[in-house]
């Protein structure tokens, strides 16, 4: 996908933090010198063209609750249905399959450790399947980041 000016401006300068404010799209276009519909609008490209997933925080997830990085060894015929299934819980994100004797893994997020606990145990009881459960030690941050525009 060939990227215009704005879409890039809009990667560059806020993937790494939205304005913290009622209106952020509104300020979002000021500071790029736009107007807040054509914010709007070219968010919605990216996303249609599959270029963007979400908008949104990324929270701590020590700080908000627990998490887990899970992870089952489904039967291929199988992968869609328990996919599924997994996906119904709202505390799950970042269900995605891959070619692995564990081909389907995701995060858990909620409260607490015992929360976290219940659902994979709930999963092991609906699926039969033990769920391979791995809590992070240690964040080892990096910065992300896909510098688009012409600058440093």
């Amino acid at each position: 996908m060939n990227l215009d000016l704005l879409s890039q401006q809009l990667i560059d300068r806020f993937q790494h933090g939205m304005p913290l404010c009622a209106e952020p799209f509104r300020e979002m276009a000021h500071i790029l010198g736009c107007t807040e519909p054509q914010v709007m609008a070219c968010l919605q490209r990216l996303e249609l063209a599959g270029a963007l997933s979400r908008v949104g925080p990324v929270f701590e997830h020590r700080r908000a609750g627990a998490s887990t990085l899970a992870a089952l060894a489904v039967p291929v015929e199988r992968l869609h249905q328990v996919a599924e299934r997994v996906s119904q819980y709202p505390e799950v994100n970042h269900n995605y399959a891959r070619e692995h004797h564990y081909n389907l893994w995701f995060v858990l997020t909620g409260p607490d450790r015992q929360h976290i606990e219940r659902i994979l145990e709930e999963l092991e009881s609906d699926t039969g399947l033990t769920p391979l459960d791995l809590p992070m030690l240690t964040a080892y941050r990096i910065d992300l980041g896909f510098a688009l525009g012409e600058g440093p």
